[in-house]
Formats: C-alpha cells, sequence, structure tokens
C-alpha cells in the first residue's frame, strides 16, 4: 500500500494538462481582450474620421455672414456620409442624431482644458454661441447612446461582468474645426483704423466716394501709442527680413507672404522708412537700382502721372519737380479739400472723399486732360468719382487729351496692371488693442486695399497718401478675393 502511495506521488505524467486547464481561461481571455482593443480601436477610429469630416464641413462655411449657421447644418446633415463598423449596431452610418454640433466662437488656449459636447470648458467657460458673425468654431462630439445603441455603443466579447464590470461602453470621439481666413501675396503693413468702428470704415467705403487718408509712421519709440492713421510693418511667415528685403516685399508685384486674420505679429525695432519699395510703382527707382528695386522685378504702373516733369540726360531719364513756371501744367492727384482747409478729422488724418476733381481750371482734369469731355468718366465713376477711378478710366483711354504730363511712364516703358498702385495693408484697432512698438500678435479687424495717389515720403516724415478701395468683410465689394485664403482646420 504504502509503495502504490509512493509510486502515484512520484508520477509526473499529465502534469502539463494541470498547467494548462489553469492557463487557459486567462490565454483566452488575453486573446479575447486583444480582439476587443482591436475592435475598440477601429469603432474610435472609424468615429473620428466621422466627427472629423463633419466639422470641418461645417466650419468651411462659417464665414462670419447671417447665413453661415444655416450653411453649416446642412453640410453637416447632407453632405457627408461615414459608415463604422464593430459597434453593437453593426454597420452604421453616422447620422444626424448620433452626433451633437455646437458652434463657438473660441476656443481654450491649452489643449488640455477639455470641452463638453455643449461647448462648455473644464473652466465652466462657455464657448458655444448662436450668432453666425460670431462663430468661429465648429465642435461635433458624438452622443451617448440611449434605450437604442449609437454610433458609439460597443459590446466586449470578453466577459468583463465577470471581474466586476461593464460588458458595454460607448466612444464619444469629439473633433473642433476652425475657419481660418488668410490673405496672400500680401504687402507686410498694418493701419491703425482711422474709424471709431469697423461698421463705421464699411458704410464710409460703400459709394462712389472713397475717403483719404494721411498714413504716418509711428517713430516714437517702442513705447509709443499708435493711432488712427499710424501706420507698421508686420513680421513676415519666414522671420524678419532685412530692411532691403522688406523694401522689396513693398516694390515687387507679389509679395512672398500670407497672413492670417485670426491674428499678426507687428514688426520689432526700428524699421527704414519703405519709400523706395513703393515709388517703383510710379517709376522712380533709386540710385544704383539696387536687388529687386529695378523695373524687371518690379514694373511701374500703366499710369504714374504725379505732378513732376521727365528729364532725359542722354541715357538717364529722372522725375523732378515742376519750377515756378511749369508749375499750372502739373498736378497729381489731389488730397481731399479738407486737407488743405484743415478740417480733416482724426487729428487730421482722416479725409472724407471730396476733392478739386473739376471746380475750375486749376483743377486736376482741366490742368492733365485740357478741354477733354468728362462724360465718359462721370459715366464710369458717378457724379463724385473716386481718385482710382479715374486713375483706371485714363489708363483705359489711352487715346485722352493730355496735357504736359502723360499717364504713361517715361523712363520705363515695363508696366504692369492697374492693381500695380495698391497696396494691401492689415485694418488693426489700435486703441482698443493698445498697440506699442513690435512683437505683438494682435487680431486684424479686415484686410484692406489701399490707393496710392502719390509718391511716398522719404526719411524722416515718411508719409504716404492713399485712397481706401476696399475690405475684406462681408459687405465689401469682393476685390480681394483673388488674394484670400479660406480654408478649414481641426483644431482639436
Amino acid at each position: 500500500m504504502l509503495g502504490t502511495i509512493r509510486e502515484f506521488w512520484n508520477d509526473q505524467r499529465g502534469i502539463a494538462m494541470i498547467l494548462v486547464a489553469i492557463m487557459l481561461p486567462v490565454l483566452v481571455g488575453l486573446a479575447l481582450l486583444a480582439i476587443d482593443m482591436s475592435r475598440a480601436t477601429g469603432l474610435h477610429n472609424d468615429l473620428q474620421k466621422g466627427v472629423d469630416a463633419l466639422a470641418l464641413a461645417a466650419a468651411a462655411e462659417l464665414d462670419g455672414n447671417s447665413d453661415a449657421i444655416t450653411r453649416a447644418n446642412r453640410a453637416v446633415a447632407n453632405l457627408l456620409a461615414n459608415t463604422t463598423k464593430f459597434s453593437t449596431a453593426g454597420d452604421h452610418t453616422l447620422a444626424l442624431s448620433d452626433v451633437t454640433v455646437k458652434y463657438l466662437t473660441g476656443i481654450p488656449a491649452s489643449d488640455s482644458t477639455t470641452l463638453t459636447a455643449d461647448g462648455v470648458d473644464s473652466n465652466g467657460v462657455t464657448w458655444a454661441s448662436t450668432d453666425p458673425k460670431a462663430v468661429r468654431f465648429a465642435e461635433v462630439t458624438i452622443n451617448a447612446s440611449g434605450l437604442a445603441d449609437g454610433a458609439g455603443a460597443f459590446e466586449t466579447i470578453f466577459p468583463a461582468s465577470v471581474v466586476g464590470s461593464n460588458n458595454r461602453m460607448d466612444l464619444q470621439p469629439q473633433a473642433v474645426a476652425g475657419f481660418t481666413n488668410a490673405l496672400c501675396q500680401f504687402t507686410p503693413m498694418f493701419i491703425c483704423n482711422p474709424y471709431a468702428s469697423l461698421g463705421a470704415l464699411q458704410t464710409a467705403l460703400s459709394g462712389t466716394k472713397k475717403p483719404m487718408i494721411w498714413l504716418k509712421e509711428q517713430t516714437g519709440g517702442n513705447n509709443a501709442q499708435y493711432g488712427p492713421g499710424n501706420y507698421g510693418f508686420l513680421s513676415s511667415p519666414e522671420g524678419d527680413k532685412s530692411a532691403q528685403a522688406l523694401t522689396e516685399m513693398f516694390a515687387v508685384t507679389n509679395p512672398p507672404a500670407c497672413y492670417d486674420q485670426n491674428g499678426v505679429k507687428t514688426r520689432p525695432g526700428n524699421v527704414t522708412p519703405v519709400n523706395d519699395g513703393i515709388n517703383t510703382r510710379f517709376d522712380i527707382y533709386p540710385n544704383g537700382n539696387s536687388g529687386k528695386l529695378v523695373p524687371s522685378s518690379a514694373p511701374p504702373s500703366p499710369n504714374v502721372r504725379k505732378g513732376m516733369v521727365t528729364k532725359k540726360t542722354g541715357n538717364n531719364c529722372t522725375y523732378e519737380a515742376p519750377n515756378s513756371g511749369q508749375e499750372s501744367n502739373y498736378k497729381k492727384l489731389p488730397k481731399d479739400n479738407c486737407f488743405t482747409s484743415g478740417s480733416c478729422t482724426q487729428a487730421g488724418v482722416l479725409g472724407d472723399g471730396s476733392w478739386d476733381f473739376n471746380t475750375s481750371a486749376n483743377s486736376y482734369w482741366p490742368v492733365n486732360h485740357g478741354n477733354a469731355s468728362t462724360s465718359g468718366v462721370l459715366a464710369a465713376c458717378g457724379a463724385s468719382p473716386s481718385r482710382y477711378c479715374v486713375y483706371k478710366y485714363e489708363i483705359d483711354n489711352p487715346t485722352l487729351k493730355s496735357g504736359q504730363e502723360k499717364t504713361p511712364p517715361q523712363c520705363n516703358t515695363t508696366t504692369q496692371t492697374a492693381d500695380r498702385r495698391l497696396i494691401y495693408v492689415a485694418i488693426i484697432d489700435c486703441v482698443a488693442n493698445q498697440v506699442k512698438g513690435g512683437n505683438q500678435t494682435l487680431p486684424v479687424q479686415a484686410f484692406s486695399s489701399v490707393f496710392i495717389t502719390e509718391p511716398a515720403g522719404g526719411p524722416p516724415n515718411a508719409d504716404i497718401y492713399g485712397e481706401i478701395q476696399d475690405i475684406s468683410t462681408t459687405v465689401g465689394q469682393g476685390t480681394l478675393k483673388k488674394l484670400q485664403r479660406n480654408e478649414a482646420q481641426l483644431y482639436r
């Protein structure tokens, strides 16, 4: 008997079966967990792609127009279809009932600050809005399952209930996309809004008359407050360039820069006046014709009328101010009348669009075009024409009678389009944003085109006179759309 017991105790045959019996549930459980993880990852991936696409489609419509949210909702409901697998509902096409869509005016600065499906962040700040002109972001979140299985309902193969857990869970991915409005081929310059509000500027540009603005460089140092009529420079997206390179960006036809309306950065440090770059548009080039400040890279406008006398000596060609005996035969586009009377608003820098077109023999039209009829230009430009419209009319009518000064450039005959005398600037509320010096990131109220009416001044004043033409807001004329790059992008 003792021998039999001893043999049984020492017999190791079949021990593997015991180990397998113990480990098999563990191995099967791990395998089921691996399968569940793969299924959950696949479902989450499908859902995330779905909400990403829906958020992008909605955000692409948030352009600030009054029907922006209506169009965004239509995009979410009708324009996209996305099918998921691995949920308890099997193959499932995302429907509007599967998601919550909210429109936000902004998003938290840190990605670690979470957002609920209702657009409230973890700090209790509500970002959601129903104002179509204010919202800039679309948030799309997968809904939790109710009585019926939702798009994110997931049931495990692994019997989690055995270990006191739940066999079902909801996957609720979220996506936030925003609308970005940028302008490219843009001169790196900002101006302080000369009006009390953007709405007032929009009203001023609504008619045929266009207000003149006297742009002054702020030269008071880094602590000087910018105010209406001041201008400054923007940092290039490629980094701050040398003074020469910055000047060239004001000279070339298509400056290599794009700027985002959500924020632009002001250029730090003192900047040499860029009049040499601007004045290439008037067929005026610096001595030496260095870099890109040459006619081949920076051709003159087809209309360079500027009240100056052409002087040719041998192969040299320049322009100079008329002497006392010539003054009556040369006249540049005049400033607004209030600049002469001293009655312009905003500390004398903002005109009202009223200028001396044709009130006497010394007015712009008779000096430059004699007794030529004004019926054509008034039909094209209105009873109170803008200087830019008159300028374009002179280009479009090359047979128009001309006085002593000719319309085309006389020194360099390679010209560019009529838009050559337009510069594009960012309009900033310098008072509200307390703009001082450089290295500030500032929101843009709008982008604007400004018609340069005469050659820019050199140091130390560096004044620029321009006529504001159009702005990039929804009530603008749309002339800046060719420069705009509107796109939606994911932020979360």
